[in-house]
């Protein structure tokens, strides 16, 4: 499997109690979702997981993965992203994107003449954010991921056209 075939759709917080049990942070639409989802995978695939569920708690859900049986083990996890197969994942209207389909695009403005590359994209509660790096600017430009900032992205050409918000070019 590439890289392309598998979509971050978790990470684990750590232990959950003292039989196993794992604290999991979920990056589907609808958290739940996960568990739907696997056997999920660490991002150099050299373990995968059964993921079951067992309770929402402070942060995340409550999940029981495969093989882990112990808090020590549960805790060596901490961290660590959780991959699921593209194959698995559901079909997304025209109007929404897995992040990873995002990152590393060429942004330009609506002339068409460079911005930067799509580095990361954060949502910290009121709307996804991305961050593009532009060479020689000392920060990276943080542009909000709606329709008048971004109006097109078009994964064929690997192009972002964003129309920067008054302030920020």
């Amino acid at each position: 499997m590439t890289e392309a075939d598998r979509i971050c759709v978790g990470a684990i917080g750590g232990a959950f109690g003292v039989t196993g049990e794992v604290r999991l942070k979920s990056f589907c639409a609808e958290p739940t979702a996960i568990a739907d989802y696997g056997p999920l995978f660490t991002e150099d695939g050299s373990r995968s997981f059964k993921v079951t569920l067992t309770r929402p708690v402070s942060g995340g859900l409550g999940a029981r993965l495969g093989g882990v049986r112990t808090k020590e083990e549960a805790d060596a996890l901490r961290g660590v992203n959780l991959y699921a197969d593209r194959s698995r994942l559901p079909r997304l209207p025209d109007d929404e994107f897995y992040h990873a389909d995002l990152i590393g695009l060429e942004v330009r403005d609506p002339g068409g003449a460079p911005i930067g590359t799509l580095r990361a994209i954060h949502n910290h509660g009121a709307g996804d954010i991305l961050e593009v790096f532009a060479p020689g600017r000392k920060s990276a430009l943080m542009i909000p991921f709606t329709r008048a900032a971004v109006p097109t992205v078009d994964l064929a050409a690997r192009v972002i056209v964003a129309d920067l918000p008054e302030g920020l070019d």
